[in-house]
Order: structure tokens, then C-alpha cells, then sequence
């Protein structure tokens, strides 16, 4: 599928406050900034169950909805240029019965509601006839998004390309009780030149805050 998104403007380097950063990190060999939580999901769990939606999706618009609410993660390095989107689709890998998965790319702006509509049949074809081959030839704008419902992790190491791309990646694991709360690691990897760690705390803010919204049907 492939999803129009809008041109991004070029940030004036001149005038941007972390220019220095930029330029520190950008000629790194890895110059990733990583962060795993355990996010509290109890409510989201609890309504995810009581309504029987796909816990998958349901998660994935709230994540996108979240890392679109901060701009450093809209942003992307391209011919040392630093790009801003004003949104930003995501790529998620989906599980076939082969034991393998493939790719799907979702527009996750608007209502949970319409977006599930959208989604759900696109989802279901990736794990029918999907393949890793990516439907479109420019991923710079596309949150990359991954999941491992089999194991409640403490940490996660991602594979990254040589050279070093840019593009935030969002992963989550297995959910579990501890107590009373349900909780579900949720790992961030950004770019350094882009993002730190004021920038990745919030995200993990505005996920709690989409969760909110997704459970009031906000």
C-alpha cells in the first residue's frame, strides 16, 4: 500500500539548538538512543478486552499517535539535512503461518474507530500474501514498529542498517501482571542526532495519554 504523505520542511540548522548534536552523533558508526519501560496498560488491557478488538492494532494506534505527538520523532536525516514530516505512517511486521512475517504499512491518523477499518483488512492480507519487499521505495517518513507477544523482555537489541537510517523504531513485548496492574515492555530506538532522552520520555508520555484516549473513545 502505498500512502501519500505530505513533504517535509527542512530545519534551519542555523537556528536549530541542537545543531552541534546533530553533528556529533551523525558520523558515529551507531548512533542509536534506546529506551525500554514497563508501560502500565491496565486500563487499555481491560477495555481492549471487554470490547474484542485486535489488541495488536488497537496498541499500534496508540503508539503512532503518541511518536506523532513528538516532533524529533517526525524528523528524519537525509544528505545531512534534517527533515521534518508533519505525520508519519507506520511499517509493522505481521506473523504468517510459515513461522516467517511480512511487512504492512498503515495511515494511523483519525479515530480509533475508522482507523481500525481501514487496517484490519490490510493486516490480514500481510499475513496471507505479504513479503518483506516494502511497498513503497521511500521509507523515510515510516515509523518501523515490531512486536515479541511471546516474551515479557527487559531489553531488546534491534538490527539497524549500514549506513545508519534514521527512522524511530517501536517494539513491545509479551503483557503481565504484577499485582494488580498489567504491565508490557515497550522499547523506543531513535536516531541520537535527532532525539534524547527528554524527547523518548515523551513519547512514553503521550502513550500513556493515547491509551487515555482510546479507552474514553477520545
Amino acid at each position: 500500500m502505498n500512502i501519500e504523505v505530505p513533504s517535509p520542511s527542512v530545519i534551519d540548522l542555523t537556528a536549530y539548538p541542537r545543531a552541534s548534536h546533530f553533528r556529533y552523533f551523525l558520523n558515529m558508526g551507531y548512533p542509536y538512543v534506546g529506551m525500554t519501560v514497563q508501560a502500565d496498560i491496565t486500563e487499555f488491557y481491560h477495555w481492549q478486552k471487554q470490547n474484542g478488538v485486535p489488541f495488536f492494532l488497537a496498541f499500534l494506534w496508540c503508539a503512532a499517535r503518541a511518536a506523532n505527538r513528538v516532533p524529533a520523532f517526525r524528523q528524519r536525516i537525509r544528505d545531512g539535512e534534517i527533515l521534518e514530516y508533519p505525520w508519519c505512517p507506520s511499517s509493522h511486521t505481521v506473523a504468517r503461518e510459515d513461522g516467517t512475517y511480512a511487512y504492512c504499512q498503515l495511515d494511523c491518523r483519525g479515530d480509533f474507530a475508522s482507523f481500525l477499518k481501514r487496517a484490519l483488512p490490510l493486516h490480514e492480507e500481510a499475513a496471507r500474501h505479504g513479503t518483506i519487499e516494502e511497498d513503497t521505495s521511500d521509507m523515510l517518513p515510516y515509523f518501523y514498529v515490531s512486536t515479541v507477544p511471546w516474551v515479557h523482555y527487559t531489553s531488546v537489541t534491534q538490527p539497524t542498517p549500514i549506513p545508519a537510517d534514521s527512522n524511530p523504531r517501536l517494539v513491545w513485548g509479551k503483557y503481565a501482571a504484577e499485582g494488580e496492574r498489567i504491565t508490557m515492555p515497550v522499547t523506543v530506538l531513535c536516531h541520537h542526532g535527532l532525539v534524547d532522552g527528554r524527547q523518548i520520555g515523551d513519547f512514553y508520555r503521550e502513550l500513556d495519554v493515547a491509551m487515555g484516549e482510546i479507552v474514553s473513545g477520545g
